[in-house]
């Protein structure tokens, strides 16, 4: 079976809230169970210092999340449980693609963008109080997802487009230095990926609309009985469309839960009953978790022993992957040889194109892997050129090909093996 690496981390910045579990911990907890899954969590404690000048806020946020990942059912036997700033290798690995990131590419980050357009808006300079570390945010998260060679990161919508700068970096390091990272791919949960807060923006500590994600059932009836709803009256019909209460609700409940309370909006359920609805749902999934979670909030070595205990285990793949790197880019002993025949024998070993024509008249092409396992296959076309074409489009682009080829594929079995195969082949068509 082929193993799939998931990866995925949290900042260290405030506590964690219900937007946090639904985006994010849920999600990569059942991903960690899976078989032929290997999963990966950290701390992003770097990503706190870009906007928190609070150490003691830093150091309460990264046990507060932490303790709220073990409560949630990780477990770090199974996984690899680390803090950011315990594995040096990846400040190391973000100057590398640093070196290999065009500026307009960080131009265009969303976050970026956004106070730029803020600073212009109020007509002051557009970089005034703009941090290095705010432009260069998408390339710590891509050393974090590539010094794993992670094939799945699951994010909410707003950070795909780190996930494509990540693949974008993957792939301008593999054209100067050879195949030694796989793209990513970003992973949304399809019903919500973005939960709303309070007020019917997105759940954010930045709009103060949060719902903790451990509070208590009082507290949390307390917030509930806050969250921003029209006037209808009772017996009046109700909108789901928009309704942060029902988007919430549905985040947490089976499909026939959200059915019945969508009939129940249509029929005028009262806005008082509806958040009842809502809370006990909630509770009935948090509620287990809490004893768990505050015994580890009142033992913080416990919790400390597991981090450390987990960048061991990053790091048994971080320093010698950053040993590799540093010899791919010319940091290496001046005694070291030249790579050029490692890089002409690896060729040879890697997934290659096949073009034939079929007893059909068809023209067909596929890529299999060094050992003959079929990666891509395609579907039968009219002429050699244009099977020819297809593969001299994917040899150059890798597998941005496949969405403008997908009309000529069978589906694709094994998407991170196919996507590794390809990003080496687009490097060694550059050597």
């Amino acid at each position: 079976m082929t193993t799939t690496r998931f990866l995925t981390g949290i900042t260290t910045s405030g506590t964690p809230h219900l937007g946090n579990y639904v985006g994010s911990i849920r999600p990569a907890v059942r991903a960690s169970r899976t078989p032929g899954v290997e999963s990966f969590y950290f701390l992003a404690d770097y990503h706190a210092l870009i906007k928190i000048d609070e150490p003691a806020r830093i150091q309460r946020s990264t046990l507060e999340i932490a303790a709220s990942w073990l409560a949630a059912g990780l477990d770090p036997e199974r996984v690899t449980f680390y803090r950011q700033s315990d594995v040096p290798e990846i400040p190391e690995l973000t100057w590398f693609l640093t070196c290999v990131t065009g500026k307009g590419v960080l131009n265009r980050a969303h976050a970026y963008k956004a106070s730029v357009d803020k600073n212009t808006a109020a007509g002051v300079d557009p970089d005034s109080d703009v941090t290095a570390g705010l432009f260069m945010y998408p390339v710590l998260m891509g050393a974090d997802i590539l010094m794993f060679n992670a094939h799945k990161v699951p994010v909410g919508r707003d950070q795909i487009q780190h996930i494509e700068m990540a693949r974008d970096m993957a792939s301008s390091f593999n054209h100067r230095y050879g195949a030694h990272f796989v793209p990513p791919e970003a992973v949304i949960e399809e019903t919500v990926a973005t939960l709303p807060g309070l007020d019917g923006r997105k759940m954010s500590k930045s709009y103060d609309n949060t719902i903790p994600l451990f509070a208590s059932r009082e507290q949390l009836k307390k917030l509930i009985a806050g969250i921003v709803t029209d006037s209808r009256a009772p017996g009046e019909p109700k909108e789901t469309e928009g309704s942060a209460l029902f988007q919430i609700y549905q985040a947490f409940a089976t499909a026939e839960e959200t059915a019945a309370l969508r009939e129940a909006y249509a029929k005028g359920i009262a806005w008082g009953d509806a958040k009842q609805i809502l809370l006990d749902r909630i509770d009935e999934e948090i509620s287990p978790m809490r004893s768990r979670y505050q015994h580890l909030i009142d033992h913080p070595e416990e919790v400390e022993a597991l981090l450390l205990a987990g960048a061991k285990k990053a790091r048994a793949i971080a320093t010698p992957f950053m040993a590799t790197l540093r010899h791919a880019v010319g940091l290496r002993p001046l005694t070291a040889g030249p790579t050029q025949a490692k890089t002409k024998a690896a060729k040879s070993s890697t997934a290659s194109f096949k073009q034939y024509r079929e007893k059909d008249g068809k023209f067909y092409f596929k890529l299999a892997d060094a050992k003959g396992a079929v990666l891509l296959q395609s579907r039968g076309l009219d002429s050699p050129q244009q099977a020819g074409k297809s593969i001299q489009l994917l040899q150059q682009q890798g597998e941005a090909a496949l969405r403008d080829l997908q009309d000529q594929l069978e589906p694709i079995e094994d998407q991170p093996a196919l996507a590794a195969a390809l990003a080496s082949i687009c490097a060694t068509q550059n050597i």
